[in-house]
């Protein structure tokens, strides 16, 4: 016996099935019982009519009856399945297996003496269904109620586990052992009371892993749940495919019972901190019912392009950015630069890193903001940043729509004198950080993301690039006193279709849909007001997003960077798009309650300037493949320089002058695709 004290895993399984064994005998034998009482009511019943039979045959009749009963019961199943999960089958099962059992003996009887008393034989057979089928009804409605009521107070909870191959079979074995084991620390992982298994394989069906049986598949959950007064349900499939593991899942949250799942197998650990699977068993997350695996990206690109260089992150303490900053700290910079206008942000990441890499990571955290063309280019001279992730940007919708010029200055101008500093400081690769909601845009944000990405085509579409150092310093004095930004002056910094040793600036885009759980996301909003127990606000009931994690979004960005020649839009294949109501509804049911019983739904109409169904591409461009098959390279749109650089002016001046109508014209003339939503969605919505 091993050191703990406990038997063998084989031992145990070995126990548990004599006890299933014993069972069945101890089934058998009351049966058996309640056969030889109905024989002698049936027989007293009709003594009433005087129509019984003589002792002698009625004693050969229970002896017959008894033994071809327990055979034909054997044959039809009724004893394949512990008594707590008998259901409508398992009952036609003791029918058929009575009906058979009773009309051999019948037979018998025929041969034996000559005659058969049917009157008895049918009263027999009926009163032995009804007897047989009532015991095990009320012996698993005991059986159940004792079981919760010794429970009640318990931190075991009855569980239905989906999936009856290896992952269940792993942990159910590591419930048991925890359940038996002598110390407090293996206790306290054994919350589960495996109750049942539910598999869509029929050859299962009726199996056992370690005492506990497969009683139905997937489209059975509902009624097990109900029947077996299931409280959990653990998902024991890490190797689901997409669309069936949401199909389960959906079912699974539409019986308003927590839901914990097994990880995908590629994410289930098994190190110092991760001995068992028991302990790597989570509650199901949001992003578990986007229908899909999590992307998997190239680490090893990543770490060589990472590895030993000089990182600076704009909007570092934003959802993205700071994300982005966890991200490149495990791959080996020589230094990370944190710009954020949010000081409180920033100085929340840079607590965060500090506690986790202490002095081993070279961290510098400023207050800047990429409108401030001087103060940038005062960070990029002291730091000289090899790669730059742009990710500073206003990004709320109706805000935007409300300040259309601020969008314009901290978007537009920001990615300029970010871009045009990086290509000016001869700096490596510059990532811009874009969005789905450029695609066509119906509103300001989306538009100034648009032009944010046209900037950064324009700067990659053109030659090879010198610089004359003293125009930059000439125009700073010049601008100081003015207080004016030239973009005539800037472009005449970079003197294009020579080439004198100067370094050339990759740039790229990466543009994703939705993040769950980042700043202005739905979720976090959703999660407070079911919480506060207010209704659940969503603008409209047909409105759908392309969704993400965060992670996933910030593994985009770093592989697009790694992998990139310059002048690309990377797209991320993100799956089906998701109905934001059908996203509140699973989360209200992760709460344990009923969507529009519990928690309300209000519909609050579209915002201003809101899509009611978001684009990933745009016509104009065509998709490339990439060695990751699910992210993918638009086309580039050619920009003509001169008219570009008119209509960046005109847009600029007008943002200055926080003329706001003035502003909207130059947008909608430097983004042809950018129409008014009403026209839109016009598609998609019928009057």
């Amino acid at each position: 016996m091993p050191k703990s004290g406990r038997p063998p895993v084989s031992q145990q399984h070995s126990h548990k099935l004599q006890n299933f064994k014993y069972r069945k005998v101890a089934l058998a034998v009351v049966d058996a019982f309640i056969i030889a009482i109905s024989a002698l009511i049936s027989n007293y019943a009709l003594s009433l009519l005087h129509a019984a039979i003589p002792p002698k045959h009625l004693g050969i009749s229970i002896v017959m009856s008894m033994a071809l009963c327990f055979l034909s019961l054997a044959v039809a199943g009724a004893y394949n399945k512990l008594w707590r999960y008998f259901n409508k089958k398992d009952y036609l099962s003791c029918v058929v297996g009575v009906v058979v059992g009773i009309l051999l003996a019948c037979i018998f009887t025929l041969i034996i003496n000559g005659h058969v008393p049917y009157r008895y034989a049918a009263l027999h057979c009926l009163i032995s269904i009804l007897g047989i089928s009532a015991f095990r009804f009320i012996f698993k409605t005991t059986f159940i109620d004792l079981t919760a009521a010794g429970r009640s107070e318990s931190k075991y909870k009855r569980t239905m586990l989906i999936g009856a191959g290896q992952a269940s079979k792993m942990l159910l074995s590591e419930i048991r052992n925890a359940q038996n084991s002598p110390y407090k620390e293996d206790k306290s992982t054994a919350v589960f009371d495996p109750v049942c298994l539910i598999d869509d394989d029929s050859s299962k069906l009726g199996k056992s892993i370690y005492d506990v049986q497969v009683v139905g598949g997937t489209n059975d959950i509902a009624k097990f749940v109900e029947e077996l007064n299931i409280e959990q349900i653990v998902f024991c499939i890490p190797s689901c495919l997409e669309d069936e593991r949401k199909r389960i899942l959906d079912i699974c949250t539409a019986t308003n019972l927590p839901i914990k799942v097994i990880p995908f197998l590629g994410n289930l650990l098994f190190d110092d901190a991760h001995t068992t699977l028991l302990n790597q068993v989570r509650d199901i997350k949001v992003e578990d019912l986007l229908g899909r695996e999590p992307i998997k990206f190239d680490n090893a690109d990543i770490r060589s392009f990472i590895n030993n260089k000089v990182c600076m992150v704009t909007g570092g303490g934003g959802s993205i950015g700071s994300e982005l900053v966890r991200q490149i700290a495990k791959y080996n910079p020589k230094q990370i630069i944190i710009v954020d206008i949010c000081e409180n942000y920033a100085y929340e990441i840079q607590q965060d890193l500090k506690m986790e890499y202490g002095d081993s990571l070279d961290l510098v955290v400023r207050i800047a903001s990429v409108r401030d063309y001087y103060r940038m280019n005062q960070l990029f001279s002291i730091y000289k940043p090899q790669i730059v992730f742009h990710a500073a940007a206003h990004k709320h919708v109706p805000l935007m729509e409300e300040s259309p010029m601020e969008a314009i200055k901290n978007n537009v101008m920001g990615t300029f004198n970010t871009a045009t500093l990086a290509q000016f400081h001869e700096v490596e690769k510059f990532v811009m950080i874009s969005t789905d909601k450029a695609v066509n845009p119906t509103n300001v944000m989306g538009a100034s993301k648009r032009c944010c990405e046209m900037i950064v085509q324009y700067l990659s579409q053109t030659s090879t690039a010198t610089f004359d150092e003293s125009s930059i310093h000439n125009d700073y004095e010049l601008r100081t006193r003015e207080r004016g930004s030239s973009i005539e002056q800037r472009i005449k910094e970079i003197k294009f279709g020579k080439s004198d040793g100067h370094k050339r600036t990759e740039f790229v885009t990466t543009r994703f849909g939705n993040v769950l759980g980042s700043n202005g996301s739905v979720i976090p909003r959703f999660k407070k007001q079911i919480e506060e127990g207010k209704p659940v606000t969503v603008t409209h009931p047909d409105i759908i997003r392309y969704f993400m994690t965060i992670p996933e979004a910030v593994s985009l960005v770093m592989e697009a960077a790694a992998i990139a020649n310059g002048g690309e839009i990377f797209v991320l294949d993100m799956g089906q798009p998701v109905k934001i109501v059908t996203l509140a509804e699973n989360l209200i049911r992760m709460y344990g309650k009923v969507p529009y019983k519990d928690v309300k739904i209000e519909f609050t109409g579209l915002r201003p300037g809101e899509k009611i169904k978001e684009e990933l591409l745009m016509n104009e461009e065509g998709l490339q493949k990439t060695k990751n098959k699910l992210i993918f390279i638009g086309k580039q749109i050619e920009i003509e320089p001169e008219e570009f650089i008119r209509e960046l002016r005109k847009l600029r001046d007008a943002s200055l002058e926080n003329n706001d109508e003035a502003a909207i014209q130059a947008l909608h003339e430097m983004v042809p695709t950018f129409v008014a939503p009403e026209e839109f969605n016009k598609q998609f919505i019928p009057v």
